[in-house]
């Protein structure tokens, strides 16, 4: 598959790069657009697949969704890279018979064509021709069952991590949707909050996403 035929182009990567590069501590020119292996690159359908499932995840409300800042890029890119140890070879521990046909020959998971498996079998078809109440319903039984107390790991935990950092890195995700302080002022322990307050987006990651 070469990036022409999947659809990939500079533009394209353009959103899903500037996150990366917030992600990593780096400028967006460091982040590689062309040298991914094409074997690496997603289908038209997974790198559908994951805009809708991000957009599942954070959906439009009075802010923007993980779709309108290019979250789904975003995964793509963090998931060729490495990012949250998504390349390193699983522990023969964590195999089951459901994630051997998705390992690579160094021994670490392609996560999207695993995705794309996991959501379309639920479906009992094309996950991506249901209806939102029904594409909700699905991957909600995916996350309960992937966080549930003494789950197996699965990659769907990677993946949804991955999601939230993207958007919460993304100027909407850091700005709009929690609310953002340039200057922290004095340390406070103890601050009243009113209903509607928005977390502070120096600490996204305390926010409780359900």
């Amino acid at each position: 598959m070469s990036a022409h035929t999947s659809g990939w182009n500079r533009r394209e990567f353009t959103a899903g790069a500037a996150l990366l590069a917030l992600a990593l501590g780096i400028p967006a020119a460091g982040v590689k657009l062309t040298a991914l292996d094409e074997r690496e690159l997603p289908s038209d359908r997974q790198r559908k697949l994951i805009a809708e499932v991000s957009d599942l995840v954070i959906p439009r409300t009075d802010t923007p969704g993980a779709k309108d800042v290019g979250v789904g890029d975003f995964v793509v890119l963090a998931l060729a890279h490495g990012l949250s140890g998504t390349r390193a070879p699983m522990a023969a521990g964590m195999v089951t018979a459901a994630l051997e046909p998705f390992r690579r020959r160094d021994g670490s998971l392609r996560h999207l064509p695993w995705l794309e498996h996991t959501l379309d079998r639920a479906a009992g078809g094309d996950f991506l021709r249901h209806d939102p109440a029904e594409r909700v319903r699905l991957l909600t039984a995916l996350d309960t069952q992937a966080f549930a107390q003494g789950a197996p790991p699965s990659p769907w935990t990677a993946i949804k991590g991955l999601i939230l950092t993207g958007y919460y890195t993304s100027e909407a995700g850091g700005s709009q949707e929690l609310r953002y302080e340039l200057v922290p002022g004095k340390w406070e322990w103890d601050i009243p909050l009113k209903p509607g307050d928005r977390a502070f987006s120096s600490d996204w990651t305390a926010v409780d996403f359900g």
